[in-house]
């Protein structure tokens, strides 16, 4: 492997695994309360939609037309309903906590580990294009790709948070929260990897933007599906909208380094 592949990849995994440091910041906090929860799943909703309409449609946009970066958006959309229609709302139950009596509060922790599981597979999925964007950059310029990786790793602290933080909620074990931020991460390098060994002579902006059109999509139903409905349920209406805001604005400030 050439000394210029070597630096891509380690970058590109860089960039992807700093969803271990949102995840550790989630686990500081022994029981998260309903306000943090609500904070914390309303910037998760406000990240994933921003970064969606703004980044990943767009690209698809630009990469392949606007009809068929819109199927493809639909698409996903479609996709992730099934899944969802297909996993059971009240689904590993023996997960909750022994102190929670209510059962309102048990399928509130229900639908908190739906929402962390889902957000792991939305941004694992996001990660893995997006490393093979990274590597591409950084292989052709590595002062680029620095720039690149640094940008990425900042936006990837929030959703690193906003994997780990409801799966911990919903299940008390730091292991498994920090384990599916990991996981959600690790996405990233894999796809780099892949772009290097098998990809690289087929890759190219058609196939890329038709992938980044479908993440969007899947990232828009988690967000209205999953993260939106379930901050709201708390009870902190103006609260989960303040997360929402300023999820987005983080987001904003993240694209504008990546620009």
């Amino acid at each position: 492997m050439i000394p210029d592949v070597g630096f891509a990849l380690l970058l590109s995994a860089l960039a992807g695994l700093s969803t271990t440091i949102g995840s550790l910041l989630a686990l500081f906090v022994r029981k998260p309360g309903p306000r943090l929860m609500t904070l914390t799943l309303g910037f998760s909703g406000g990240v994933m939609i921003l970064v969606s309409f703004v980044e990943l449609l767009p690209g698809g946009i630009d990469a392949i037309g606007f009809a068929p970066a819109n199927l493809a958006f639909f698409g996903g959309m479609g996709a992730m309903f099934l899944v969802d229609a297909s996993i059971p709302h009240d689904y590993m139950a023996e997960h909750h906590h022994p102190e929670t009596g209510s059962g309102r509060d048990e399928a509130l922790q229900g639908r908190l580990l739906k929402a962390g599981l889902f957000v792991a597979l939305g941004l694992g999925i996001h990660n893995f294009p997006e490393g093979m964007a990274s590597f591409a950059t950084a292989l052709s310029d590595p002062r680029l790709g620095i720039a690149i990786a640094i940008a990425i790793a900042i936006h990837n602290i929030p959703e690193g948070l906003a994997v780990s933080a409801p799966v911990y909620a919903a299940t008390g074990s730091r292991s498994k929260a920090f384990w599916w931020s990991f996981l959600s991460g690790v996405a990233e390098p894999v796809g780099a990897l892949l772009a290097a060994v098998v990809l690289m002579p087929f890759l190219n902006e058609a196939i890329l933007g038709g992938l980044l059109s479908a993440v969007a999509g899947i990232m828009v139903f988690i967000s209205i599906d999953e993260l939106v409905p379930v901050s709201r349920a708390y009870g902190e209406e103006h609260l989960s909208i303040v997360g929402i805001v300023v999820g987005m604005a983080v987001m904003s400030l993240s694209l504008w380094m990546l620009k």
